[in-house]
């Protein structure tokens, strides 16, 4: 059973990374190595958070073992109360012998763990440390080999890794001289394994502090329709003017590339590079830029001045980039207009009696068995107008008292006399009983919590257009790389962290306990003392300063001042950026409703008049036989010199109704449409509100009957 747990752990945390990684990533445009490279790190942090319950459960095991043999070897404890002599009469004592150890059903074999968390801690530090600053480089290079990317990434992180060699040169120098200091490779291994941890908790507790407030927060203002409608139409206004930037500098790298690609005929050494770079653009652009290239006129050195080898590179780096980000902003465009069409359907079926929720457009995808049986537009109502927002109310509160624990465990995990750590009182409470499912599904549940706060955060923030997660498939390889580095490097300490709010980790609660596999393959922090017994202690008290910033957006606040567009309840510009949001979305919905309109007339029309158009081509068959057959009989009378006459043998009401249909012209339907409708303009018919027969750029369907 032991062994069934592990690797059914193992199995769904690879599916777990997998899926988000589908959700941010596209397997079939991006490089294989950016994708192996992030899902191997998610993977791993993902795992240590799964396993790491069940090695407490396992040591808690152990030291159950540990304390019988220490009872089995010592005298018995023999105890007598004041209520166990009553008169003459005097009760046996009674022995205080420690309850039976039971196997835990996750009990996993000596041996196993240690090496298990030696491969996982140290493969994830070999990938944030060395392999994932390195494909970073080479996947945002724009050379058009695979040495120059080797190179352009060996050159670009040469700083970076010189920095490191010298730090840890100084520090073996600095050791080797000293004589006081005798450091084992063990205890080095020790000292560079706490840098690497401090340098992640000085990290976690920013982004923790982060994460304990504005996770609950933001449940509990999506249970406010109004409120959350207002910050959509915020984030319409700010997306809006991103995405016309995306365009402008799409638009200017590709006027660059045309001029570049006019400039480099077909017989140049560099047309294959150009081709490359072609390759990379829209296929709009490449059409256009391939009619007004003349491959057939030769190059001259002597006239013209050519880019270098080096100057392609880098334009073929900013077609990727622009490329990225204009495909980025324009598919966060269409979902953020979805959602807010639904936040807006929603504020108008809330005062619906029919009590069944109506959208406003139809959805493209046929509804399928879930949406026909379960969720109909009656369950629909009820969820989104009524139990929704209650819902979400009750999640917020309830993870507000969950950020409200993890706090005060942050500021007193360090007293173990009295237990104050409320996480800690949980364990020790369920171990009293030998409990493991509750202390393992406590273990998870709180390091589960932890890592939704850390990790949310990492989703969440955004450094300009260098680093950002985009859901639906939108995420570069740059950013995907960093997420991925910033993970291997935020879970180690994340879970020693976790530790020391149980009280199992020896090095911060100073009692002589089994420690867990995990914690042996960390170290003890012994030898360095100043980072155990000062910053891994008082430094996750600033939690508290973080988590009253965060609350008052203090963030917020500053980065508004710095120019920075951010949504303020009480700003001007913030007014403005919402009203014009919901211009944008009035814009957009008259569009898609001239657009639907248009489909649902072409649809009558097919529907009204698709049986006569059927008949008019079975008669037009009729015809052409009749006639083929008439010239055949024409041709064999000929030689009898008779003149052959022919007519048609149909009856007078197939020709009637032939000349009927020759005679039928379609109405255009746009009649009252303004004249500025750009969809008329796009598909090319006429707008006067006249017969389209009377236009002369308009040719009749029937023509052919």
């Amino acid at each position: 059973m032991s062994g069934a747990a592990l690797g059914l752990e193992v199995v769904v945390v690879f599916f777990l990374a997998l899926f988000l990684l589908h959700r941010y990533g596209d397997f079939r445009k991006q490089q294989r190595m950016v994708l192996f490279g992030t899902l191997l790190a998610w993977y791993l942090c993902f795992l240590i958070v799964f396993i790491l319950p069940l090695d407490v459960s396992t040591t808690i095991y152990k030291q159950c073992i540990i304390d019988h043999e220490k009872h089995a070897v010592t005298p018995t404890v023999t105890t007598v109360s004041s209520n166990q002599t009553t008169g003459n009469a005097t009760v046996p004592p009674t022995e205080s012998i420690p309850k039976a150890c039971t196997k835990p059903w996750s009990y996993i074999p000596n041996g196993i763990m240690p090496v298990f968390w030696r491969v996982v801690y140290w493969t994830s530090q070999c990938l944030t440390w060395l392999l994932i600053p390195f494909m970073q480089s080479y996947a945002r290079s724009g050379g058009f080999s695979i040495t120059s990317k080797i190179k352009t990434a060996l050159i670009e992180n040469a700083i970076y890794y010189g920095t490191y060699l010298l730090i840890f040169g100084s520090l073996l120098i600095y050791v080797a001289v000293h004589p006081e200091w005798h450091l084992s490779w063990y205890e080095l291994q020790t000292v560079g394994i706490t840098a690497a941890n401090t340098w992640g908790l000085f990290l976690l507790v920013l982004l923790m502090g982060y994460g304990l407030v504005e996770i609950p927060r933001s449940y509990w203002e999506a249970s406010h329709h109004g409120h959350l409608l207002i910050k959509t139409y915020f984030k319409v206004a700010k997306l809006m003017t991103e995405k016309a930037d995306s365009e402008e500098n799409l638009e200017d790298v590709m006027e660059e590339v045309r001029k570049v690609s006019e400039s480099i005929k077909y017989n140049h050494p560099l047309r294959k590079y150009i081709d490359t770079v072609l390759r990379k653009c829209p296929v709009e652009y490449q059409e256009k830029m391939g009619r007004n290239m003349d491959d057939y006129e030769d190059f001259d050195d002597r006239q013209n001045t050519y880019p270098t080898e080096k100057s392609l590179a880098k334009l073929h780096k900013q077609v990727i980039y622009a490329v990225q980000r204009h495909n980025r902003t324009r598919v966060q465009w269409q979902m953020l207009l979805e959602e807010a069409f639904h936040l807006e359907d929603v504020a108008k079926n809330e005062t619906s009696s029919s009590r069944e929720f109506v959208r406003s457009f139809a959805s493209a995808e046929p509804p399928g068995w879930f949406n026909r049986y379960i969720y109909t537009p009656t369950v629909e109502w009820y969820w989104e107008c009524m139990l929704k927002q209650w819902f979400y109310r009750l999640l917020g509160v309830v993870l507000s008292l969950f950020s409200v624990a993890v706090v005060w465990s942050e500021c007193t995990f360090f007293s173990t006399k009295p237990v104050l750590s409320l996480f800690a009182v949980f364990i020790q409470l369920a171990e009293r009983d030998y409990n493991y499912l509750y202390i393992e599904m406590a273990c998870f549940i709180t390091i589960f919590f932890l890592c939704t706060c850390v990790y949310s955060t990492v989703f969440r923030i955004r450094v300009f257009n260098y680093y950002y997660l985009a859901p639906h498939h939108q995420t570069d390889a740059y950013s995907l790389q960093f997420s991925g580095m910033l993970f291997c490097r935020l879970t180690p300490p994340l879970c020693l962290n976790f530790l020391g709010l149980i009280h199992m980790d020896s090095a911060i609660s100073h009692q002589a306990k089994e420690q867990t596999a995990y914690t042996s393959i960390m170290g003890s922090m012994k030898v360095l003392p100043i980072i155990a017994n000062g910053f891994y202690i008082y430094y996750p008290m600033l939690i508290v300063i973080l988590c009253i910033a965060t609350y008052f957006s203090l963030g917020t606040r500053c980065l508004n001042l710095l120019g920075f567009q951010q949504f303020m309840g009480d700003n001007e510009l913030t007014s403005d950026l919402i009203d014009e949001g919901k211009e944008l979305l009035k814009r957009e919905r008259r569009k898609r409703q001239r657009i639907e309109d248009g489909e649902n007339r072409r649809r009558e029309w097919r529907e009204r008049y698709g049986n006569r158009e059927q008949n008019a081509a079975r008669n037009r068959n009729i015809q052409q036989s009749e006639m083929q057959e008439t010239n055949y009989a024409e041709t064999a009378n000929a030689g009898t010199g008779r003149q052959a006459k022919y007519s048609r043998t149909s009856s007078q009401p197939e020709r009637d109704c032939i000349e009927l249909l020759e005679d039928a012209e379609p109405l255009d339907f746009n009649a009252d449409m303004p004249s500025d409708d750009p969809l008329g303009a796009e598909s090319g018919r006429h707008t006067g509100g006249r017969y389209l027969s009377m236009s002369s750029s308009q040719s009749r369907i029937f023509d052919d009957v």
